[in-house]
């Protein structure tokens, strides 16, 4: 009889992260620490501890292992939930199984166990250096929150490039500064410190100082995901992954089918792939209230929008959402000279 596996994410593992983490400062956690500890999160680890407990112990074990690191987080996710929309449409898959020299993230198999097609999983993930950038804003967000005056602050910043984040030395610098300056009787709205200058948001409907939530200032920094949203590199990477698999998908005779996602971050959605592949002529700007530098300026032609034709040596994109329950949704390739298997085929 075989026994059910221990939850890998269970209370224990709840009551261990709170208990590593739990009395860090926010920018010394993991970004997913919330995901790891809050209750509304649940769902989240029930559902990957069930996706863990279909594949073999020891691929088990690797993806726990990392699977709460920063640069993990989001692409391990796609690429369970990939595996679970397969199964969701009746393929049974075996994860890494090596052809040759390369290992497809899953091989889709018929009932008797022959592989029917080979899928590769990519997710659009920000520049590594986002998440260090944020930390290092959220530790000057913290030492902010230390001054007793309700005022919400944030920094100016160049219009050409993005803003660099002070490091920690000059953080705490910086908050002395601040600490001087907003409980001085001047009244001023512009502090210059240590090369930055941080400004007083004022209401746009009083004209007045906005008031911070409670008795202490609150800082608003450069976001670090202020962007132009565009699928264009999302299917460069898909492009790539043709290229990689090519020779084995015509020796084979297997499709290949890419399952695409997203870094929360990247602000990327379904919409902005469908557009890019009907030539819809739309752009798609995120930004945050702390953000003076959006993107590099970039030439736009209305009357000759991108668009893209997915290469023949495509069967099609597996779209999967990054929102719990990460519904996946197809996207076939109309010229595919090996096409995916039926079941692909009603869009969910």
């Amino acid at each position: 009889m075989e026994t059910e596996r221990p939850r890998r994410f269970g209370p224990e593992f709840v009551a261990e992260q709170r208990e590593r983490y739990g009395r860090r400062q926010p920018e010394g956690r993991m970004l997913s620490y919330d995901l790891a500890v809050d209750d509304k999160y649940a769902p989240w680890r029930t559902w990957l501890d069930a996706q863990l407990a279909l594949l073999p112990d020891k691929e088990a074990d690797a993806f726990a292992a990392k699977l709460w690191r920063d640069q993990n987080f989001w692409p391990d996710m796609i690429e369970l939930a990939a595996g679970a929309a397969l199964r969701e449409r009746g393929f049974n898959i075996e994860y890494e199984q090596r052809w040759g020299t390369l290992t497809p993230d899953w091989t889709v198999t018929d009932p008797a166990g022959s592989p029917i097609a080979l899928v590769e999983v990519l997710t659009h993930s920000p520049p590594k250096e986002t998440f260090s950038r944020m930390k290092a804003w959220h530790a000057l967000v913290e030492r902010v929150k230390d001054i007793p005056v309700p005022l919400v602050l944030t920094v100016a910043g160049h219009r050409d490039r993005p803003l660099e984040a002070p490091d920690a030395q000059t953080a705490k610098k910086i908050a002395q500064d601040l600490r001087r300056w907003l409980m001085s009787p001047l009244h001023m709205i512009s502090f210059p410190s240590h090369g930055y200058t941080f400004l007083v948001m004022a209401d746009h409907r009083t004209r007045r100082a906005m008031q911070a939530p409670g008795m202490a200032a609150c800082l608003v920094p450069p976001s670090q995901m202020a962007r132009i949203v565009s699928a264009q590199p999302l299917v460069a990477g898909i492009e790539k992954k043709v290229s990689k698999y090519r020779e084995l998908t015509q020796e084979t005779g297997l499709p290949l089918i890419v399952a695409a996602g997203a870094h929360k971050f990247t602000g990327l959605e379904v919409r902005q792939l469908d557009d890019l592949l009907r030539g819809a002529n739309s752009i798609r700007v995120q930004f945050d209230f702390g953000d003076s530098f959006i993107h590099e300026p970039i030439e736009m032609q209305p009357d000759r929008p991108p668009r893209w034709t997915m290469p023949d040596d495509l069967a099609g994109v597996l779209w999967v959402d990054n929102t719990f329950p990460f519904v996946a949704q197809w996207r076939p390739n109309p010229h595919a000279l090996i096409p995916a298997p039926a079941a692909f085929s009603p869009s969910t």
